[in-house]
This record gives C-alpha cells, structure tokens and sequence, in this order.
C-alpha cells in the first residue's frame, strides 16, 4: 500500500479542517505539493463543485478549488506526483470536454494525470448546471466509455447510449495512452462499475469489514487500485496509532492511502507527511 496525499486547503470540510486552512493560500499549498512531491507521494487530489446551497454547506463545506487551475498550477511546481480529481461528476460534463481540458494538464504534466469520477450525489447543483438527475448513472457509463475512446486521441470517435460523435479534433490532447480513472462512490455498484469500466475505486465512509465484503464480491483485475481515505494522521504525535490504522487499511484491500494529517500550519503539514514516510519505512 502507497500513501498518497488527500490535499488540504482545496476542500474545506468543517468537520475536517484545521484552522490554519480557511486563510491558507497557493503558496501553502505549493510547500505541500512540493514536500509530497520528494517524499513519494503517489498523487494528491482536488476535488470539483462548482456551487455549493447555502443550507448544505455547514455539513458538506462551501470552499472547493477549481481542479483544472488548481492541477495545472502544481503540475508546475512539482515533477513526479500524480495529479487526481477526486471526483469530477462526470454527468455535469460533454467527455470531451473532459478530454480538452485534462488533456491539456496532461501535456502541462508530462502525463500525470488521473481522473476520479463520480455520478454526483447533489440535485440543486444537478439543476443549476441543467444537468439531468434522473439516469445519472447511465450516463456515467457511458461517458466512461467515451473517455476511454477519446482521451488522448487527436480525431476520436464514439457512439455510444448517450453520447456520439466523430469528425472532430481535440488539440491539445493528452498524452497517456490510457488515463487511468477511479470511480468514487460508496455503493456496489460503484464499485461494479470500477471493475467494468474504470482502473480502480475510491470508496469513502464505509467500515474495514464492509469494504473487505464488498472487495470479496467482485473479480478485480491485478492492478486495480483502491483508494481509502485515512483520515487524520498524527505521525509525530501517535505513531503507534498511526501504523495501525495503515495497517487496518491495508488489511481492508488498500493498494493506496490517501492520507490527511492534523496540523498547526503548512510547514506542520510536511512535517506531518514527512514523519508518515518515516514510519512505513521501518
């Protein structure tokens, strides 16, 4: 199992933060990225709500960086770290506007891009951006699918339930031959449709026993990645809990954690990282 980096500041969740996140700015995170970026870090995450109700966000947070701005910004100030979206609602989305723009972060990236997906869970947001709700997971699929065919290829072409075309060019286009996409989402068939049409699952909220259950009931292939979220890790403070819970994820079926650490500062927050790196290393 690989650590890898649940990025602060991008998305603030009240329950979650740290103080020292609601003023932080780029540069902050740029010390992050960059300190995950020599410790190995396999990739660090930003998130994607483009408006957020008013009476939703005391639970589910209003802050929530823009992923392309912010991955191209530190695709900039690092060079070995993926760079995942966690999760972009696919049904907000034409495919190949997904494909223009991370292909684009793809080339800024020299190919470090991973995209996380999702069929969305928020209907206001849904209605603002004319959306459709209902069939939303259908039309995820698909638009899996049309990524798959079109992510990377200059004149693609795709005919599928929900979306077809052909006879255009995306350029820039990215430049993995196969981008990898993790599905988010907490369900079975969240995790079928990773399985069927993704390269790994990104499930959240879900107990150790439930997860190893879920993971028993499908036949996942060999480098199929699965992203648990760690919570808050206290490595200089409780280093012996710490290696248990990385213990328990991996138990879980973990091939990569995505860790978040408590911390007084950026600086703390590396310093954070940095002790982690340590204790797995023993």
């Amino acid at each position: 199992m690989r650590p890898a980096l649940s990025s602060p500041i991008v998305v603030q969740l009240p329950a979650q933060r740290s103080d020292w996140e609601i003023d932080a700015g780029i540069e902050d995170l740029a010390l992050i990225a960059e300190a995950a970026d020599r410790l190995g870090f396999d990739h660090m995450t930003c998130s994607e709500h483009t408006a957020v109700p008013v009476q939703g966000a005391e639970m589910r947070g209003s802050t929530y960086w823009d992923p392309v701005a912010t991955l191209s910004y530190l695709a900039a100030r690092t060079t070995r770290i993926r760079l995942a979206t966690s999760v972009l609602v696919l049904p907000y989305h034409h495919p190949l506007e997904i494909a223009k723009r991370y292909g684009t972060v793809d080339r800024i990236s020299a190919g470090r891009v991973v995209l996380g997906v999702g069929v969305g869970s928020l209907e206001e947001e849904f209605e603002l951006l004319g959306a459709p709700w209902d069939g939303r997971g259908d039309r995820t699929d698909d638009a899996i699918a049309a990524l798959r065919a079109s992510f990377g290829v200059r004149e693609p072409s795709y005919a599928g339930t929900h979306y077809n075309f052909s006879g255009m060019i995306v350029e820039p286009a990215g430049i993995q031959e196969r981008v990898p996409i993790w599905v988010g989402g907490r369900t079975m068939r969240s995790l079928r449709r990773a399985v069927r049409h993704g390269d790994g699952w990104m499930p959240f909220g879900l107990s150790r026993d439930y997860l190893k259950n879920m993971l028993s009931q499908v036949d996942a292939p060999p480098e199929f990645e699965v992203v648990l979220p760690t919570g808050a890790l206290d490595p200089l403070g409780e280093p012996d809990r710490v290696r248990r819970r990385m213990d328990g994820l991996a138990d879980a079926g973990a091939t990569l954690a995505g860790c978040a650490f408590s911390a007084r500062s950026a600086q703390h927050y590396c310093d954070q990282m940095a002790a982690l790196v340590d204790l797995l290393n023993r």
